[in-house]
């Protein structure tokens, strides 16, 4: 189809893919800036190539980090429409559904889950002054997730269509939803580091050790219940905010009339 060059040039470009974001295409430019190169070797007939470059000028929109797997996939789509082996109607409505369904997942996955593990773990480790770990696990999940793209990338040029099913098989709604699981708890082990007052050989013997405790208590909750009732996090966050302020008022009314 194409040569190792132009796919290595059309996965480069997919880094820029909001360089031109506008209220009225979105990623539209960006997504033809990406295209662009294979276009010119799929398409060698200048009409029949801004014909092609036109399917993509619509809206678009999609999370960055699924870009590189679209755009592989809509060059394996492109070379069999070029071939008259699909018909380019099959393309439009690929763009038209896949993208929004792929933008919901990785917010959820990418932009709600794993970005926040990312920076609550690297955050626990240069509060303990793990300054070099937290260097090193940076750089493990900055290069894990640019082998992310250049897999995803791959598996979407060779695969094609077929892709969707390897993207249904991985499950990633239910992933994220771990994750989110699995950030809460890093989130109290950072709670435990930052609160104030030093770390005594055992935890009853320093102040404030049960407000600590309660408040773990109800972070670890308050995620369970977000992950199993699906509540809106604004009416927990108001719950939550009730409470806190409920708490000093019930405890001072006690202790007056004691």
């Amino acid at each position: 189809m194409t040569d190792a060059r132009t796919l290595l040039r059309c996965f480069l470009r997919t880094y820029l893919v909001g360089a031109a974001f506008n209220t009225r295409g979105l990623q539209n430019v960006g997504i033809v800036y990406a295209m662009e190169p294979g276009l010119r070797a799929i398409y060698p007939d200048p009409k029949q190539r801004r014909d092609a470059r036109k399917r993509y000028l619509k809206h678009y929109n999609t999370h960055p980090f699924w870009t590189p797997l679209l755009v592989g996939t809509f060059l394996s789509l492109e070379a069999l429409i070029a071939r008259g082996k699909a018909p380019p109607e099959m393309l439009t409505t690929l763009k038209d559904t896949t993208t929004y369904t792929l933008s919901a997942i990785g917010d959820s996955v990418f932009g709600g889950s794993f970005l926040v593990f990312w920076s609550l773990t690297t955050t626990c480790m240069l509060v303990a002054n793990l300054h070099w770990a937290a260097l090193c696990w940076t750089g493990l999940l900055f290069l894990s997730l640019q082998a992310f793209k250049l897999f995803t990338f791959a598996a979407g040029l060779r695969g094609g269509l077929k892709v969707l099913n390897m993207l249904r098989n991985w499950d990633l709604i239910n992933w994220g939803e771990r994750l989110k699981l699995a950030n809460a708890v890093v989130l109290v082990i950072l709670l435990y580091e930052v609160w104030p007052g030093a770390h005594p050989q055992y935890a009853w013997e320093r102040p404030g050790e049960l407000a600590w405790g309660l408040a773990s208590a109800g972070l670890c909750l308050a995620g369970w219940v977000l992950a199993r009732f699906h509540l809106s996090r604004i009416i927990l966050f108001f719950i939550l905010a009730l409470v806190a302020a409920a708490v000093p008022m019930l405890t001072g009314y006690f202790s007056s009339g004691i």
